[in-house]
């Protein structure tokens, strides 16, 4: 067993994350990056270290979770979802069941609350929000963001739902009650079920195909007939009929 392959073993045996079902090339270079950067020589003194050190077992659960969003992320996919997508959702359902897959710093449910309040109540909105990253799910609970994060989001939405405290923007409280915060393991906990909407994009590209087709096959099961899929614009389904999908819109995926 070599290095890094130990080090796989240490930390599905530690935390219960499977990195082999992480694309190799691209986790080993981000985790060399980090430990090099501590004055590490290895994977066997990275793992050491973080036995001993909290914080670095923070910024290794940081690095492998890739907490880079932003609201309104890739804004014409979103305009889809508001105008073809969640009318047809609500047509059938006024409390739809969502789920923001691996939600990172919590950018893209909050963007979900707020463009569902258009058509809805924000009190009979509830969205599950989940990542296996603790910290990322703390920072989207106190709901802080820089101007960056900012950067996409229509500017009427900004002022509606966002106050100007120093060099941040504080998200209203009425948005952060409509979404409840979970930690969950994509690769490694169980699905809920019957969900109208299921919304996970931007993480699939760092697994494996095997660990995609499994992920896919489980979106299936976890929503209900007719409910949709929505991934992130480099996650394209080429063969959706295989996992029980048809294409609803480019990136949108609903159950047969």
């Amino acid at each position: 067993m070599n290095d890094y392959q130990q080090f796989i073993a240490n930390i599905k045996r530690k935390t219960g994350i499977d990195l082999s079902l992480y694309k190799e090339a691209q986790m080993k270079r981000r985790l060399t990056s980090l430990y090099e950067k501590k004055g590490l020589k290895n994977f066997q003194q990275f793992f050491a270290a973080m036995e001993k050190d909290e914080a670095l077992f923070h910024e290794f659960l940081d690095r492998i979770t890739i907490n880079v969003s932003e609201f309104y992320r890739n804004a014409k996919r979103w305009e889809v979802l508001e105008r073809k997508i969640l009318p047809k959702l609500l047509a059938q359902n006024r409390r739809l069941k969502i789920w923001s897959a691996a939600c990172s710093t919590g950018e893209e449910p909050y963007t979900l609350a707020m463009i569902l309040s258009k058509f809805v109540p924000l009190a009979d909105i509830s969205i599950l929000a989940t990542d296996i990253d603790e910290n990322a799910i703390a920072r989207a609970q106190i709901g802080l963001y820089t101007e960056r994060s900012l950067q996409e989001i229509p500017e009427e939405m900004k002022k509606k739902f966002f106050t100007k405290e120093g060099m941040y923007y504080k998200i209203d409280e009425k948005i952060k009650k409509a979404v409840k915060f979970k930690k969950h393991n994509l690769l490694a906990d169980p699905f809920g079920r019957f969900f109208d909407l299921i919304v996970c994009r931007n993480v699939l590209i760092y697994f494996t195909e095997e660990a995609k087709q499994k992920l896919y096959h489980q979106f299936n099961e976890a929503l209900r007939p007719g409910g949709i899929l929505f991934v992130g614009s480099t996650e394209q389904i080429f063969n959706p009929v295989l996992y029980g999908f048809e294409i609803e819109d480019t990136f949108f995926y609903r159950k047969k």
